[in-house]
């Protein structure tokens, strides 16, 4: 009877614990966030405005964006003193709950980002358990961010799938961009001496144009999303933009690139062979000399021939170490860049302190409070490349030197 009469009560138990739905959502009941911006008013509150996912329109498939009778995503704002209060008074205007498990992007106007700084939002990002500190955070590039959260977008029909595939597959084929989340940013800005990077997107073309159905209905729109430009943040603020040359030497030197092609000149002729890399690995070291620190970045990278715009016979062995002495130059130019640009800023974007911190951490704790002031813009760096072709593609003679023959 003890042994029936403990059975039972382990069944009532179990029942009891396991028979309930307390924490239950109803799909029905839930607004799905997929992206949110973030500006500051004139009258200083803060202002955000959210993506959200309107899902009978997107049930077709996740492609195609100009078939829909209504768009994919539906846009609704609200301000206040604090990113909670704000996010609390655009209930007034969704009949469902903001659900931010599915947001995987932020978007932060370049008004705010210059002058207050993302420490105040990553805080209230991070404290809030509904939010995904996983997701990409991007500055909106001489722009606000609602712009960039409004706008429509095809191919992807939920617009922020369309950055992020942007940034990553931009990341991986051209170099100028990082996919930085932001758990990412958050640790930067918690490192001693560290400044932060951000890619920036940007707006092209009619602001207005940009939040109808009828942008979508043109083969070529008027209006579209483009990664533009790396954000240099310092403190948490925005204090520079790199595009171009600077943009890609940063992404080097945080051995960041997965791929990207390098045009060197040739007899003459500029940027005559396409140079695409397929493998790469940037070290950062750091060494102790007369008292004073003294870094030393190495880079080695393994790559194609893409493209020739004249006759050269890579047949030749001298040829070959010709042209890799040419990548060698173009990428160490690249690199020292960067560095000039970021001791220029005086904001140590490229992890320089980290390594000093790694290891002379006794030193740097005196040089920590003016690091980024004092002794990064006079720091001594020395940068040494090492390039190698390994392919020709699925041909070894030049089309152009049997063009060259024939006429001969």
């Amino acid at each position: 009877m003890k042994r029936k009469g403990a059975f039972l009560l382990l069944l009532v138990t179990m029942m009891v614990l396991l028979s309930s739905c307390w924490s239950k959502k109803e799909l029905t009941d839930l607004a799905i966030v997929s992206a949110m911006g973030v500006d500051k008013t004139k009258g200083g509150k803060y202002h955000l405005t959210f993506q959200i996912i309107n899902p009978g329109n997107v049930a077709g498939g996740m492609q195609g964006g100009g078939g829909a009778q209504s768009p994919p995503i539906t846009i609704y704002s609200a301000s206040g003193d604090n990113l909670v209060e704000a996010s609390r008074r655009a209930s007034s205007r969704i009949s469902r709950r903001l659900y931010y498990a599915h947001t995987n992007l932020v978007v932060v106007g370049e008004k705010l980002a210059r002058e207050e700084g993302l420490n105040t939002l990553i805080d209230a990002f991070d404290r809030d358990p509904d939010f995904r500190n996983t997701s990409t955070l991007v500055i909106a590039n001489h722009s606000s961010a609602a712009a960039l959260v409004k706008t429509l977008t095809p191919v992807d029909k939920i617009p922020a799938n369309k950055v992020l595939k942007t940034l990553e597959f931009t990341e991986r084929k051209w170099g100028e961009n990082v996919k930085t989340s932001l758990q990412e940013v958050m640790k930067s800005l918690e490192s001693p001496g560290r400044g932060t990077v951000v890619s920036g997107f940007r707006l092209v073309g009619n602001h207005q144009q940009a939040q109808k159905l009828d942008n979508l209905q043109e083969s070529a729109p008027e209006s579209t999303l483009q990664a533009s430009g790396i954000a240099v943040l310092k403190q948490g603020k925005l204090v520079d933009w790199l595009y171009g040359k600077p943009a890609r030497g940063t992404v080097w030197i945080l051995d960041k690139i997965q791929g990207t092609d390098i045009n060197i000149n040739w007899e003459g002729k500029k940027e005559a062979i396409a140079y695409q890399t397929v493998r790469q690995k940037t070290s950062v070291s750091a060494q102790v000399k007369n008292g004073q620190s003294h870094i030393s970045v190495h880079t080695r990278v393994e790559g194609d021939l893409g493209e020739m715009e004249v006759p050269v016979d890579i047949t030749n062995p001298k040829v070959i170490t010709k042209i890799e002495q040419s990548v060698r130059k173009e990428i160490k130019k690249e690199l020292k860049t960067a560095i000039e640009r970021a001791q220029k800023n005086k904001t140590d974007i490229l992890g320089f302190g980290e390594v000093v911190h790694r290891t002379r951490p006794n030193q740097f704790k005196k040089l920590k409070k003016e690091w980024n002031e004092v002794y990064f813009p006079k720091l001594n760096v020395d940068v040494t490349v090492e390039a190698y072709v390994r392919r020709a593609g699925l041909r070894n003679k030049s089309f152009l030197s049997g063009i060259k023959e024939n006429q001969k």
